[in-house]
């Protein structure tokens, strides 16, 4: 029976949980996910899950932070002036903006808080600092790319 091994393509139906049971992501009714093992295109955690398991195979694993999204950051949270965004833009906490570092590298922040004059962004991922559990089934594994 031949398992999945890095450089090959996989399919994997799965079911993404937090601790207390809620789902945040799931392939049911829909293709499952395929990815190459080992080329970094899924967590670190899921992909090693998924290496070694064989087709039909399933299982049920609980992936750390630090193997997910890593740990949470309070340095990623800052407060910026109103001013420094558009005029025209509708805040709303949970929004979702575009900016990038003093680097120029881009980062997706979240507003998490709205005063008369300051935003309080967040450029954690949402996940970061979660365990997250999985229910995979794997459904076929292709040649090595």
């Amino acid at each position: 029976m031949s398992v999945a091994q890095p450089g090959q393509r996989v399919k994997v139906h799965y079911t993404g949980t937090y601790d207390d049971g809620e789902q945040f992501d799931s392939s049911a009714g829909k293709e499952p996910l395929e990815f190459t093992l080992g080329a970094a295109q899924v967590i670190p955690g899921f992909d090693q899950a998924v290496t070694g398991m064989a087709v039909d195979e399933k299982k049920q694993i609980r992936i750390e932070a630090a193997e997910a999204y890593g740990d949470y950051e309070d340095e990623q949270v800052a407060k910026v002036e109103r001013s420094m965004l558009p005029a025209d833009l509708d805040l709303e906490i949970g929004m979702q903006l575009q900016a990038q570092t003093q680097e120029g590298i881009p980062l997706v922040v979240t507003i998490v808080a709205i005063e008369e004059d300051q935003v309080t962004l967040d450029g954690n991922h949402p996940m970061a600092g979660k365990a997250l559990n999985f229910s995979l089934h794997l459904v076929e594994i292709a040649a090595a790319e």
